[in-house]
Formats: C-alpha cells, sequence, structure tokens
C-alpha cells in the first residue's frame, strides 16, 4: 500500500477565490452568509445563502466555454486550475495515463436546470440548447477537468448529498494507495443557489432565515452554499522524488451507512465511520487533535455529531477542538467536505484552527469545544473531517502533518 500525500489545493467559496483569501477568512472569522442575489429571491422564505458574489464568468471563460459550463463545472475548473499549479505537475506520456478525476456533486447543473425549465415552462419555448444535457449532468465538471488537463486514468463522479465530495476524496485516497493511479485530481463543487434550488431545500424546513450557528442552543437551521475545493492526491513517493511541496499526508478514510433513515442522522453511523477513519490510518483516538465537524446547524445533526465523537474519543473528546466552518461559508452540499477539508489542511499547515462563528449560548448536548466566534493558535498533528449525509451516508477522512 502507497502512501498519499496532497501536493495541490484549489478553492472558490464565499470566503475567498483561492486558498489564501479562504485561510485569511477562516482566520479572522468572517461570515460569507449574507442577501441572496438571484432572479425572484422575493418569492422565496429563505432570502439568505453562502454565495460567490461577484463573480464574473466572462472574465475566466471566453462564449463558448460558457455556452457549455455550468456554474459548478465553472467553480470546479479554476479550483483545479490553482491546485494543479500549485502541484507543479504536468501530465504526458507515462503520467497522464496513470492520473485521474474523482469529484464530487450532489445536483451538477442546477442551474442549468432551472434557467431551461423557466424557458421551457414560462416562457413558452419550444427549444434549448443542444449541449444542454452535457452542460447539466453530473460528470460534466469531472470530463471537463479530465479534457483540460490531459488526465487520462480513472474519472468519474460521486454523488451521494452532502458527503459526495468526501466519498469522491475517499475514492481518489483509494486508487492512489492501492497503485491504480500515481497522481488523482478530486474533491468537489456545487451551485444550487437558484431559485429551483432553494425552493426545493425550502421543503424540508431545515433552513435558517437568519444566520448559521452550528451547535449553539439557538441554532435554528442550515443555511446552503456554493464554490468548489479542488485537490491533488499523489503518491508520496514521486512527490518526494521530484521535490514537491506536500501540504499533508492522507492517512486513512472509512464509510459507512446508517440503514436506518432517509434524513434523520445516526449516532452509530456516523461513530463506525469516524472509527473506521482511524482504524484505516493506524492512528490512535489520542493522536486527533481537530475535526471539521458536519456541523449543519440543525438540531438533529449537531448533537448527533457531537454525541458519535463522545462515544468514540471517550475522555479524550475533552481535549479534541471541533468546529464548523459552514457558519462562514454555508453548506455547499455535494461540495462541502471539499472546500472544508483546507480547514484541516490550514490546522496542519497554519498551525491555525478555524472557529464555529455565529456562537451565542451553549448546548448541553453539544458540550465540546467547538471553537466559539475565534481562531485559535494550536499545535495538531492529526485533523479528521466528517460528512454526514442524507440517505444515512457517512464519509470521514483522516490528514497528518507532514
Amino acid at each position: 500500500m502507497r502512501r498519499v500525500a496532497i501536493t495541490g489545493a484549489g478553492t472558490i467559496n464565499p470566503l475567498g477565490s483561492n486558498v489564501a483569501e479562504t485561510y485569511a477568512a477562516m482566520q479572522a472569522g468572517t461570515c460569507g452568509i449574507g442577501p441572496l442575489d438571484i432572479m425572484d429571491a422575493d418569492r422565496l422564505s429563505i432570502q439568505i445563502g453562502g454565495q460567490v458574489k461577484g463573480y464574473d464568468e466572462a472574465t475566466h471563460f471566453n462564449r463558448q466555454q460558457v455556452a457549455l459550463y455550468d456554474r459548478f463545472t465553472q467553480f470546479t475548473l479554476l479550483a483545479a486550475r490553482e491546485a494543479i499549479s500549485q502541484s507543479g505537475l504536468g501530465f504526458s506520456g507515462d503520467l497522464a495515463d496513470q492520473a485521474g478525476v474523482v469529484l464530487g456533486t450532489s445536483g451538477g447543473g442546477l442551474n442549468t436546470q432551472d434557467e431551461n425549465y423557466r424557458a421551457v415552462y414560462e416562457a413558452g419555448k419550444n427549444r434549448v440548447h443542444p449541449f444542454i444535457v452535457p452542460k447539466l449532468m453530473n460528470n460534466a465538471a469531472a470530463s471537463h477537468v479530465s479534457m483540460e488537463w490531459n488526465l487520462r486514468g480513472p474519472s468519474f463522479t460521486v454523488a451521494t448529498a452532502c458527503a459526495s465530495s468526501n466519498h469522491a476524496m475517499g475514492q481518489a485516497f483509494n486508487m492512489v494507495r492501492c497503485g491504480m493511479a500515481t497522481v488523482m485530481i478530486t474533491g468537489g463543487s456545487e451551485a444550487m443557489l437558484c431559485f429551483g434550488g432553494i425552493k426545493a431545500w425550502e421543503g424540508l424546513r431545515v433552513m435558517s432565515k437568519d444566520a448559521c450557528r452550528p451547535f449553539c442552543a439557538t441554532r435554528n437551521g442550515m443555511v446552503q452554499g456554493e464554490g468548489a475545493g479542488v485537490f491533488v492526491f499523489e503518491d508520496y513517493d514521486h512527490a518526494v522524488a521530484r521535490g514537491a511541496d506536500i501540504l499533508c499526508e492522507v492517512m486513512g478514510f472509512a464509510m459507512t451507512s446508517d440503514a436506518s433513515d432517509i434524513v434523520m442522522p445516526s449516532k452509530q453511523g456516523a461513530a463506525r465511520a469516524i472509527a473506521g477513519a482511524l482504524k484505516d490510518a493506524r492512528l490512535s483516538r489520542d493522536s486527533v487533535g481537530y475535526i471539521n465537524a458536519h456541523g449543519t446547524g440543525t438540531a438533529a445533526n449537531d448533537k448527533t455529531e457531537c454525541a458519535a465523537v463522545a462515544d468514540v474519543f471517550g475522555a479524550h473528546a475533552d481535549q479534541l477542538m471541533i468546529s464548523s466552518t459552514k457558519s462562514m461559508h454555508g453548506h455547499l452540499i455535494g461540495g462541502t467536505g471539499a472546500v472544508e477539508l483546507l480547514a484541516c489542511i490550514m490546522a496542519l499547515r497554519e498551525r491555525v484552527i478555524a472557529p464555529t462563528i455565529g456562537y451565542e449560548e451553549p448546548d448541553p448536548e453539544c458540550a465540546l469545544d467547538v471553537v466559539p466566534n475565534v481562531a485559535r493558535d494550536a499545535d495538531v498533528d492529526v485533523t479528521l473531517s466528517n460528512a454526514f449525509a442524507f440517505g444515512g451516508l457517512n464519509a470521514v477522512l483522516a490528514l497528518k502533518r507532514v
């Protein structure tokens, strides 16, 4: 089994248009959630979100590309550019054949769907653009990344709701670890802040109208976000041989299914995934210093996740720091685990723990150190990133400082 390094990271999200801006915003406890700037926002009962503000697609892509790239694909390509540039890799010859893409998304091209449903049902048009299907399909982003950088190895898309990115990165990790690939571009993206995307979530009655306050006694729901996070997972020895700057090492991954309820989370399922990631990584419970929580800000998720952490870590749970950056950037659904992995890398590289902002009042059922409101300097060697999705699908990654 090969070791797996992360040698590149890229992002665009409500906190920043690159990794440096995102780190700075996380360290400052910046809130990227605000009023939505979308068509028909006044018809929504939920009018806030973690939106990528000031984004102009024409700045990054030409007209022909815009006709092919949904917003979620655009975000992915921008994040991939940053990650691959940082890695210093070029893909030709044998390496191109040994490099692939696994990305996560839940909704795929929802903006494209929304726009074209409007055109057909509201405007009464009888024709749509011939490339609508390849623009909205869930694998569009993975395919365009593959084509842009000549990645001819295993490439596909994972769609497991809010765990999509973690599942994708877990598959990429295992592919490099077992020798199926030398390099994998992985992560995820989401762009469902459109009228239909938000209206659908309103029906669940789990959305907040004012803020995302994970673990807080006054929390009242989640807030949607959008964006992408992309990483270069590389065979560790290959990275060392070429003198790459290794951001951290991916140590383990586990996934479980609650097999119980389509929307309600399970403490047992989450705990098995957390414990499984530690077992896979061959790490002790006491070695973990920070967990980036799934932490949606809903009553059910937060107390269930805290109970799962307490079960797995026992007395060490009191020594752990666990925060939810969704309080800052919102819930990116299928892309959320990818952007949140940046907080784990930041903890290892920058030695700064991202806070849970908006925290007002302790909840006895969430009695852990949630790093309230202010970032914290800390020296940690091991971090975990949790993702727990509707459908009872759980995925946890373990990272270690190099």
